[in-house]
This record gives structure tokens, sequence and C-alpha cells, in this order.
């Protein structure tokens, strides 16, 4: 469950804002918060992965309460939802690594899909320690913003490499193309387009499997750490 602090200095719209998060699945309102120095004595206490942060608080701006929360070691996202239209605040939370910047007033529709890129975007960072290459690198990024990554090949998705790649990492003993591809309910085909892209891309090695019988050799592939 990712968990929310709602910072809106405004009761009614805190109260809005706190409703469509809890329609999100996923998604858990942690606490409101009305101040900035609310907001800090929350993070003290409680558990929280994601700060929707307005930008106009009446004791500190917005941007002051990011650098705040890091300096003093708080390692929550956050995602302004505000009216501040000037292109300098804009520039100023890409600086500090906002997430994302929603304009008020937006519709549930626009939060429930941030936060939705949001939840996918911690799933897949959830998977592994380190990227496999550059795609995965991108395919996260791409995720988060919402944007459709052009570096992978037509018809290849980063959910599905990274799925794949987290499989046979999982495997020491390796898996063929048919084993990949019953765990991900796919075509043989599909698995092993995949898993030749990350043999190609040097993140698996292949091997050949001999069985009890004549037949054949089959092709496994085994992780690179």
């Amino acid at each position: 469950m990712i968990r929310v602090l709602v910072v809106e200095d405004e009761p009614i719209a805190a109260d809005a804002h706190a409703m469509y998060v809890e329609r999100v699945p996923g998604f858990a309102v942690a606490a409101k918060a009305a101040t900035a120095a609310d907001a800090l004595r929350v993070l003290v206490r409680e558990r929280v992965d994601l700060v929707l942060l307005d930008m106009n608080l009446p004791d500190m701006h917005g941007m002051d309460l990011v650098r705040a929360m890091r300096a003093a070691g708080h390692p929550a996202d956050v995602m302004a939802v505000t009216s501040a239209r000037d292109l300098d605040v804009v520039r100023a939370a890409v600086s500090q690594g906002i997430v994302h910047y929603l304009l008020k007033p937006f519709a549930f529709a626009a939060l429930r899909d941030k936060l939705e890129r949001y939840r996918q975007y911690r799933t897949q960072i959830a998977r592994s320690e380190s990227a496999t290459d550059q795609s995965e690198v991108d395919g996260l990024l791409a995720t988060l913003r919402g944007q459709s990554p052009t570096h992978l090949p037509k018809g290849m998705s980063p959910e599905s490499l990274a799925a794949v790649a987290d499989l046979i990492r999982a495997a020491p003993g390796g898996l063929s193309a048919a084993e990949v591809a019953r765990s991900l309910q796919a075509s043989r085909v599909t698995a092993r387009r995949y898993l030749e892209y990350l043999a190609e891309r040097g993140a698996a090695a292949r091997h050949l499997r001999y069985g009890s019988g004549a037949g054949r050799p089959e092709v496994e592939y085994r992780w690179i750490p």
C-alpha cells in the first residue's frame, strides 16, 4: 500500500484530494496537513511514500518544504498539486525531483492517471536493485512520465521485458523460452524474442540444455549478475 500525505491549506480541497486518493487501488491517505510545519511533523511520525503538495502554503513555499524534507532525510516522493503556473516554479520542481506536476483545477481522472503511473513505476523499481541496461532505465522513466519509450523494438514493452528479466534472474539454473512462455502465459515466439533481446544486450547468456533422450538440445537463458 502506498501511503500518501496530502498537504493543502484549503480544507475543502484537502478533503477532495484525500477522497480521490482513497478511490485509487493501492493508495491510502496517511494524513492531511494544512501547513509545511504540520507536514514535517507528520513525516517524522508516519511512514509516507508520496506527498501531494500544494505550492502556496501559509507558512512556507512548497519548494522550500521539499528542500526541508530532503535536508531532514525524508525520502518520500513528491507530486505537486497546485495552481502555480509560473515556469520558474515548474523548473524548480524538476530540479528537486518532483515526480509529477498537476495543475488545479483537475478532475479525478487526471489525478488517478498520475497515481497509477506512479504505482507502476514503484512496482518496477521494487523488482530488482539494479537495471539490466539502458532500456530498463528509460522504460522506468517512460512509465513515470507517461511517455512511450522508443528504444525498444516495435511490439516490445518495458513491462514485459522486466517480467522476463525477473524470471531468469530468479532461476540460477536458467530457463528456456518455453518455460518463460508458460510462466507469463505468452507464446514461445514472444518469450524467445525478449530472451534474445536480453542476451544481445549482455544481460543473459545462452546455454545448451541436453535432455535424457536423443533429441536436439534446448537453448536456455541464464542471468548474468
